[in-house]
Order: structure tokens, then sequence, then C-alpha cells
């Protein structure tokens, strides 16, 4: 079944945030005997992209300069995650309409021209493999997938763009109106993906 997956936690809130709660009972359902579940967690520190770095971007790795080795390496890092997961569990909160600013900056560090995608005569292709991929969303007011959510649907066109599309939203609304009952139904989605 399945041997890795990996855990992208971005709330800030740490193990008191919705989404770690309700990403640790997906993983739960979706953890087989045999799988190792890897843990990266956003709000300890992602590096930003510098303008060195972003320089340096198609260098190769003895070509680096010293001020952009750290981040490109760090970069290099959660790409080997990302391509190393049978399985994607994404803890991604909204925070004021849109993702942590963590989570932007894993993506800035993971999308990587001739490694995670390319450009084509007829326009960019993702270059990692598709693999089942979950969304795990908690929102105090923004209706998940509404038309003023731009994390949730930012993330998928994102993860799209790298050629990952076999994606499942799961989404916590209301947290700051009626925790209980937007747990509830987050929970109902859990129950309904990993059947």
């Amino acid at each position: 079944m399945t041997n890795t997956i990996l855990h992208i936690a971005a709330s800030t809130r740490g193990t008191e945030s919705a989404t770690e709660l309700l990403a640790s009972e997906l993983i739960g359902h979706l953890a087989g005997p045999d799988a190792t579940v890897v843990e990266r967690r956003l709000a300890e520190g992602v590096p930003q992209l510098s303008v060195a770095a972003t320089a340096e971007l198609a260098a190769a790795q003895a070509d680096r300069s010293e001020s952009a080795a750290d981040v490109l390496g760090s970069g290099d890092a959660l790409i080997a995650e990302l391509e190393g997961a049978d399985v994607l569990v994404i803890g991604a909160p909204i925070y004021n309409f849109g993702p942590p600013s963590s989570l932007k900056a894993w993506a800035d560090l993971v999308a990587r021209a001739g490694t995670t995608f390319a450009y084509t005569e007829t326009g960019p292709v993702g270059l990692l493999k598709d693999r089942p991929t979950y969304i795990v969303a908690a929102s105090g007011g923004t209706p998940i997938g509404g038309e003023i959510d731009f994390g949730t649907t930012w993330l998928r066109q994102f993860l799209n763009f790298l050629g990952i599309s076999t994606i499942t939203v799961i989404g916590a609304n209301g947290m700051a109106i009626d925790p209980q009952a937007g747990l509830a139904e987050a929970r109902n989605q859990i129950a309904r993906a990993a059947a």
C-alpha cells in the first residue's frame, strides 16, 4: 500500500491547530502498517528566496555562491521530500483569505525549472509524478473553495503546475463561528476520502 506520506504542516498554531488535528486523523486512516510519515513543519522556519538565491536557481550545487547555498540547499531538501512521497497531506489554514506565508515560501523553493516543472513550446509542464494529495484546510470565516478563498485555490493551482492533479480538499469551515460543526464536517470528509 502506501509507503511514504509527506505531511506538510503550515499552521503557526502547531499542534493546537485544527489543520494539524485533522491532518493527523487523516494520516491515521491512510497509513498502512509499513508506512513512513515524514513531517515538515513550515512554521518552524522556511528560508525565503533571496536575490542571490534567485540569481542562482539554475546553478549546479558546486557552482553556488556561499550566499545562495543555504537557501537553495534547503530547497533541494524540500524537493527531495516531495519527490519521495507516495501521498501528500498538506495542512493549509486560510490566513487573511490566503495561505500562510511559510507555505508560499515552501512553494517558491520547490518550484524549480528543469526539476519540478519545465517550460515547453506549449507552456509549462509539471515534472513531478501525480500522487494522492490531500489539502486539509481550516478557516475562521472564509468559505473554503469559495470565491474569496485564495489559499486552497492557489495551492491546487500550484500543485497542478508541478504535475500533481489528484487532489482532495478537506475543509473545516466557520471555525471562528462554530468550531465543533466545522470539525464534524471535516471529519465526515475524511471518512469519505479514506474509504
